[in-house]
């Protein structure tokens, strides 16, 4: 059932696996005989300075991966890799304890929740806590139709039944670390009369589905930070965010957990570096498993990617350790693919070392270069 959550999307997960696949469908056009004897892959993202540009993505209930560390491993693999660590607003460790962990540049994820003051009162709590930015998340008015987890009796937290108690009995160890360790919960609305109970049905309760523009320029003067907006897909909305005061757009289908058939943001990427036109950051999730992806996603006019479950597979699999391995992986990947394309900065990484594998002309210009 753990598995299944990281691994699986909404619907027939068509937009799941075009997020992996469609990165497939730009060539890297390579330099020779350039000096490469030094790569330098840092970066300023949302006003932070990052060894690399890659952002730890907000996952809800990261203690469901990994029920002793969770959140905790996860912040101290970013700050040990100077990277980013965005939190999820339905995290499983509070912000303040996460503060506690890493003096790194941390980002707050949010919503807007029907509850203001709730939203109010957690802004606060965020800045308080030295949190450096927050990310307004737009595409989730619903849950999508993840058809995985219920097929599992999943839930969060875990509900012990016959089907769920069968499943962990295969995993003793996290059954044990499960049973030995608090329960997992929204830890930041806990404080909350009697919980939130089951974090879907906080979902269920607190979504907004009037949420508008006007909504979106609320949550900006609440925030005297770095502000971004997650899960923007056309380039009008792409300006608008940047009209209403968003230092940088995330462009995200949420991992393909969403709308399904929704393009690959890949695809979606150029056109929406095209309509922010430099005014502000931008940001891509969705498919990164390579570090040749995060240096396509770069050249496309992406200034940083996101990861969500290369991070959550090595917490899975060994805590701290397998998110530091994950961050190990993709990094030196990023640096070897540099070295490879004969560019040794970062904002060397540009659109004349992309080709679209379908289009044998642009392959054709770029060649001639």
């Amino acid at each position: 059932m753990v598995f299944d959550y990281i691994d699986g999307g909404a619907d027939d997960e068509i937009t799941l696996r075009r997020n992996t696949e469609r990165f497939l469908g730009h060539e890297l056009l390579w330099d020779v005989l350039r000096d490469v004897s030094t790569i330098d892959t840092s970066a300023n993202v949302l006003g932070q300075a990052v060894s690399a540009p890659i952002i730890m993505a907000p996952t809800a209930s990261s203690r469901l991966f990994n029920p002793r560390a969770g959140e905790r491993a996860v912040a101290r693999a970013a700050h040990t890799h100077g990277l980013l660590y965005s939190v999820s607003t339905l995290a499983s460790t509070s912000i303040e304890t996460i503060a506690q962990e890493t003096p790194g540049p941390k980002v707050f994820q949010i919503y807007v929740w029907k509850d203001r003051g709730l939203v109010r009162e957690i802004l606060q709590r965020a800045k308080a806590a030295g949190f450096v930015a927050i990310v307004l998340t737009v595409d989730t008015p619903v849950a999508g139709n993840r058809e995985r987890d219920p097929r599992n009796h999943f839930s969060i937290p875990p509900k012990v039944s016959a089907h769920t108690a069968a499943q962990a009995l295969v995993r003793p160890g996290y059954l044990f670390d499960l049973a030995t360790t608090p329960p997992i919960r929204a830890e930041n609305f806990a404080h909350i009369a009697g919980g939130v109970g089951s974090i879907v049905d906080f979902i269920n309760t607190q979504f907004d589905r009037t949420v508008t523009w006007r909504d979106a320029a609320w949550m900006r003067e609440q925030w005297d930070g770095a502000f971004a907006i997650k899960g923007v897909g056309r380039p009008s909305d792409a300006a608008q965010c940047i009209d209403l005061g968003a230092d940088a757009v995330w462009v995200s289908n949420h991992g393909g957990r969403q709308l399904d058939t929704a393009p690959a943001t890949i695809d979606l990427l150029k056109p929406i570096a095209d309509a922010v036109a430099g005014r502000g950051q931008i940001i891509l999730d969705g498919g990164i498993r390579r570090g040749s992806d995060i240096a396509k996603a770069l050249a496309l006019g992406a200034n940083a990617v996101a990861i969500g479950r290369p991070y959550l597979w090595g917490l899975a699999a060994l805590g701290e350790a397998g998110v530091n391995r994950a961050l190990d992986i993709l990094t030196s990947e990023l640096q070897r693919t540099m070295a490879l394309l004969g560019r040794s900065r970062i904002a060397a990484l540009g659109l004349d070392i992309v080709a679209d594998v379908q289009d044998a002309d642009t392959r054709s210009r770029h060649l001639d270069r």
